[in-house]
């Protein structure tokens, strides 16, 4: 109840601020037109039509900028004084001072604009902030509020964070799944939309997992948690896009540090412009101080501070709206500078689905057998090759007639069945051990079967190219990737089939995981000065590549706990042609930022000379700082839009 209350606070003092903004606008401009129609000087003669004005325009000045001036008082006491507030404190202040100066122009009305437009654009900053937050909060709702569990035959709701590993929850149709788990009963449809983008529904029944974060549409489902929620997906996720905003781009920090230095160094700059000048004889004071106030109110950084934050705020938050998590403005910066994406295969740009598609055994062997002892030896292992090994064989595995298995990284496995040395793997394993194997003419992944040092066959394993895997690099091509590279440990035939089909560029086969991180630290070191290197795989087994790349990209990020860990940017799915959206988000969100720096700062400089050679006045400092900021802030939010990439 007591964080509602604050919620409705904080959006009742915006509502009030907006209202105030608006009521001291309309009063400006009442006292506006009665200036101009000497409607003033009538009733009060010439010089108290001037105090008059004097006191009129105080009115929407302290109405609007009361909370401006007491910022700037407050940060003066705790030492930071250099900032907005009080660049537009000294400067409206000074504006109405001008009073002081009989032979200047009165300057009231344009100090009450001043900062009536510099709140104006405070309103449009809190809308984009709030509009981009917004993309972000759908990412953010994925947030479980209870979870259904089963305690003397009744459901009760308890937090997510009481249930233990291996509870069993249940989820009606329409609720949020609030943890990781596996469907121990029930078929329905799920909604992932929330997670990776995607409007089509997924179909689940009893064995297959579901991820905290999606919605249950259709059937009653009872889930045997796999996860703690703290590891579940929904909790990593909502950490990561959390976390998001501390890892600033280098265009970010260097514009806070320009922010620093700039604006002590203009204060000091408008303070020498009214003041020297009239000391040494060159003008009147009135002329001088009126430039140096001028000078203050255009340099005024906001429009930067503003928009370069905000530009990659919306870069992210709509990037999570297509389903693809950024884990800083650093990333999506050097995303921006990708010109090599290297892949891995197996579940990247192929489904990673393994089915058994012939079996070749030696002259006199029953293809049974050496299923069998394939099936045996793989039994450990959770390997997609060996899961499609054990799923092809039609037996019952006897787990008592094993003994002594070996995975041998990258090459096979070795096992004692039924006291028979079985070795099963790939050419090198059969190298390493001296076995004698013949190749196969058949395109796919193949399983060499040895029994007791004799040859008896080979087991050929075909993985399905994801459909939009084409289109993906045909995508990349197209938004200016130079090179596209497949890593894989598959044989070279199979990779150079896939690469040929995808048409790939450059293909490095038979590596082994160390080799990979090699391979790409050669690929790096090729690189051109500014050009970045992407490194997408499945985040499981390529945890070391994913850290060493530029930028790592873990395709099919829901469950996957390491995509999340070592990924720079994670797809929330397994589609290979969202890499191509997410450069363009980058490159898009870049060219705005790059845009509002480059504007902002010829603008300002233009209208500083102007201001400090005496010909820009008071009305031109308000577009320099008021105007460029909401520019700016309106070009930023473009990088929230992301339905035409």
């Amino acid at each position: 109840m007591a964080e509602g209350r604050k919620h409705r606070r904080k959006r009742e003092t915006l509502q009030h601020k907006l209202k105030r903004i608006l009521s001291a606008l309309a009063l400006f401009a009442v006292i506006l037109i009665m200036d101009e129609l000497g409607v003033l000087a009538s009733a009060f003669g010439e010089r108290g039509g001037l105090y008059a004005s004097f006191a009129l325009y105080l009115v929407p000045y302290l109405i609007a900028g009361h909370d401006v001036l007491a910022g700037a008082v407050r940060n003066i006491r705790r030492g930071q004084v250099f900032d907005e507030n009080f660049l537009m404190g000294v400067a409206t202040i000074g504006a109405f001072a001008m009073i002081l100066f009989p032979d200047a122009d009165p300057h009231m009305a344009e100090g009450a604009a001043v900062m009536l437009f510099y709140q104006v654009g405070e309103l449009f900053q809190a809308y984009a902030v709030g509009k981009s937050r917004k993309s972000i909060a759908a990412m953010m709702d994925i947030a479980p509020d209870y979870a259904n569990v089963e305690r003397d035959g009744k459901l009760v709701q308890v937090e997510p964070d009481e249930v233990a590993v291996g509870d069993v929850i249940v989820i009606k149709p329409g609720e949020r799944v609030p943890i990781d788990g596996v469907i121990d009963e029930g078929e329905s449809q799920l909604d992932t939309a929330a997670l990776t983008g995607e409007s089509v529904p997924r179909v689940v029944g009893p064995g297959n997992q579901v991820i905290s974060g999606c919605i249950n549409m259709t059937g009653l489902l009872r889930v045997r948690t796999t996860k703690a929620f703290g590891q579940s997906t929904v909790s990593r996720i909502l950490e990561l896009v959390e976390n998001a905003s501390e890892k600033k781009a280098r265009s970010e920090s260097f514009i806070t540090r320009f922010a620093r230095v700039y604006t002590p160094a203009v204060c000091a700059a408008a303070l020498a412009l009214a003041v020297l000048p009239p000391l040494l004889g060159f003008g009147a004071w009135s002329d001088w101080v009126l430039r140096g106030l001028t000078f203050l109110v255009v340099s005024c950084p906001c429009a930067l501070v503003i928009s370069v934050p905000l530009s990659f705020f919306g870069g992210i938050g709509g990037a999570s709206r297509l389903g693809i998590l950024v884990k800083g403005s650093n990333y999506l910066e050097t995303l921006a500078a990708v010109d090599t994406v290297v892949f891995d295969k197996t579940g990247t740009l192929t489904d990673g689905t393994f089915n058994v598609v012939a079996i070749h055994p030696e002259e006199g062997i029953d293809p049974d057998y050496v299923l069998s002892f394939a099936a045996h030896a793989e039994a450990y292992s959770d390997h997609p090759i060996a899961l499609s090994v054990r799923a092809a064989y039609s037996g019952t595995i006897d787990e008592s007639r094993l003994a002594e298995v070996r995975e041998e990284s990258g090459h096979g496995v070795s096992a004692h069945v039924d006291e028979h040395v079985v070795l099963v793997g790939n050419d090198k394993l059969m190298r390493d051990h001296g076995g004698n194997y013949h190749e196969c003419e058949l395109t796919g992944t193949v399983l060499h079967v040895c029994v007791d040092g004799r040859y008896v066959g080979h087991i050929v394993i075909a993985d399905v190219v994801k459909k939009d895997a084409a289109a993906a690099i045909a995508g990349l091509h197209h938004a200016g990737v130079a090179r596209t590279v497949m890593l894989t440990g598959d044989r070279a035939e199979v990779a150079s089939a896939v690469a040929d089909e995808l048409g790939i560029d450059e293909v490095h086969a038979q590596l082994l995981p160390e080799d990979k991180v090699n391979r790409v630290e050669e690929l790096i070191a090729a690189e051109s000065e500014r050009g970045k290197l992407a490194f997408v795989g499945d985040g499981i087994n390529d945890a070391p590549v994913l850290t060493r790349a530029d930028v790592g990209i873990a395709m099919g990020g829901m469950g996957s706990d390491a995509a999340i860990e070592a990924a720079d940017i994670v797809l929330m799915d397994d589609r290979p042609s969202n890499i191509a959206k997410a450069i363009a988000v980058a490159r898009r969100t870049m060219a705005i930022v790059w845009q509002n720096i480059v504007f902002a700062l010829g603008v300002k400089l233009l209208i500083l000379v102007l201001a400090a050679l005496g010909v820009a006045n008071m009305w031109l400092a308000v577009f320099g700082d008021v105007g460029v900021a909401v520019i700016a802030i309106l070009n930023a939010m473009r990088a929230m839009s992301v339905r035409k990439l």
